[in-house]
């Protein structure tokens, strides 16, 4: 029954986009672009942490390793989808694509990606 979850990262997509439009029409107006991308993470990791665990009440997870599974195919769903949207369908290069995985700059994109991949098991354990 895999695919309930499969399902259940659609609208994360819907959480991502409108962390963006939060992003780009509310506070980041106020402050730098790397800043506004470093407040992003944070309210995104909220977002999705509070997503995952409502997906882990509706549909709890049935073991350890089911959940890791989850976590693994959200984080794979994601990355696919960054990539893919960002390149053939917005038209943005690799290496901009790319940028957002540099820690070394200051993004933290990877944060996000970490804390979509560790949740489900996580809250597995929470309820176990």
């Amino acid at each position: 029954m895999i695919w309930k979850y499969g399902v259940a990262w659609i609208p994360m997509v819907v959480i991502g986009i409108a962390n963006g439009v939060l992003r780009q029409s509310g506070y980041g107006r106020f402050m730098g672009e790397l800043r506004a991308h470093q407040v992003s993470t944070f309210t995104g990791i909220v977002l999705f942490l509070l997503y995952i665990w409502v997906v882990s009440l509706r549909w709890p997870f049935s073991s350890a390793r089911q959940a890791v599974g989850v976590g693994l195919l959200w984080v794979g769903m994601t990355v696919v989808f960054e990539f893919g949207f960002g390149h053939y369908v917005a038209h943005h290069p690799w290496s901009r694509l790319v940028h957002d995985y540099n820690l070394l700059a200051g993004r933290l994109w990877v944060f996000v990606l970490a804390a979509v991949a560790v949740a489900p098991y996580v809250f597995f354990r929470i309820r176990s």
